[in-house]
């Protein structure tokens, strides 16, 4: 009550010309007090806030575009991201999230509109986790904009219905006995990065960020600390938190070690690099080196990765623990590990179905 007069009091979001919503305070005049019981005025006041509270359920269609929000994510957000999770974003908003969605408001990005973007993925061919992968550029870009405090529409990945899980392609897993013929026959320094990758577990990023000062001889540990992107050489940060660990020196490796930094030239600081000193790429070790390798010594093909899916497999099948092997490959979560990471049939599920075999087979 003000001045003999009543007025119902309300906040609402305003959309401002920038996109970005902001709230006000909203005085709408009643009747006076002499005119109207309190009741009275209550039940004039209530339209005015079923309008209000109606229209914050419908994002307005104004605002500006998610190809417009994607110019300033890449310029704001982007730089701070490590290359290889930007490389991806960039190829799902050029090959999906702009040509489907980059003309709608950020407003219109709503349930609705990602399930009919999720049909036309799957109706061209991709596959589930190619779906998911862009669903998680989408989601990642649409959080900023929240944030940010423009005005979004929205939507949870656990609401849509997504194409449903092709044929899983196993995973190339290096056995100890090819894991053992590679490193044999290569040349070095390859032979000794193949056996820190092998031995190991590294991601091979990883192996090639090695320092020299991360090989502790009077501690016999080995600290990962740093990893070299696959495409742009450049040295970067660790996976996760995770991945920075301290691991087990063996002796074996520990040899092999000594005897690489006895040949080491000192034109960096890098364990492995090249005679200009620049570290060495991934995908070229791979293309260059192994793959003629394997070739040669008519061993199925398989990335550098494959050492590493053989080390899992190889610590389960001598008896080491999941958290073991969880540790040594530095996952934050153990059923990556087993998932993704290990190929080995447990001796109590191989016994149960050997006693059936044995009842049932003659």
């Amino acid at each position: 009550m003000k001045n003999g007069r009543r007025y119902g009091v309300y906040r609402m979001d305003v959309l401002q010309s920038d996109g970005t919503f902001k709230r006000i305070l909203s005085w709408q005049p009643l009747a006076l007090v002499s005119e109207q019981s309190e009741r009275a005025a209550w039940k004039q006041f209530q339209p005015y806030l079923d309008a209000v509270n109606e229209a914050a359920k419908v994002a307005p269609r104004i605002g500006i575009t998610l190809g417009q929000f994607a110019q300033e994510w890449r310029r704001d957000v982007a730089v701070n991201l490590k290359a290889g999770t930007v490389r991806v974003a960039e190829s799902n908003l050029r090959a999906h999230i702009l040509p489907n969605l980059g003309s709608l408001a950020l407003t219109e990005i709503n349930t609705k509109a990602v399930q009919a973007f999720v049909a036309h993925l799957a109706l061209s061919g991709r596959s589930k986790k190619t779906v998911l992968n862009v669903l998680a550029t989408l989601s990642s870009i649409m959080r900023t904009a929240r944030d940010w405090e423009y005005a979004c529409g929205s939507f949870q990945v656990s609401s849509l219905t997504l194409p449903r899980d092709g044929v899983k392609k196993e995973q190339r897993s290096f056995s100890d006995e090819e894991a053992r013929r590679i490193i044999t026959e290569a040349e070095e320094p390859f032979s000794t990065i193949y056996a820190v990758i092998a031995v190991l577990g590294l991601r091979p990023g990883e192996a090639l960020g090695l320092r020299v000062s991360d090989i502790d001889f009077a501690r016999r540990i080995i600290r990962v600390r740093q990893s070299v992107d696959s495409a742009t050489r450049k040295v970067q940060a660790v996976k996760s938190r995770a991945s920075s660990a301290d691991l087990p020196m063996p002796t074996q490796l520990e040899a092999r070690l000594r005897a690489h930094l006895s040949r080491h030239i000192g034109k960096s600081d890098l364990l492995f690099h090249n005679r200009n000193g620049r570290p060495f790429s991934a995908d070229k070790l791979r293309e260059k080196q192994l793959h003629p390798l394997l070739d040669g010594l008519d061993i199925p093909r398989g990335g550098l990765h494959s050492f590493r899916h053989g080390a899992a497999s190889a610590l389960l099948a001598d008896g080491a623990t999941p958290a073991v092997v969880q540790r040594q490959l530095r996952h934050s979560d153990a059923r990556i590990t087993l998932g993704v990471y290990a190929h080995v049939i447990g001796d109590d599920q191989r016994n149960a179905v050997q006693n059936r075999s044995a009842r049932l087979v003659h």
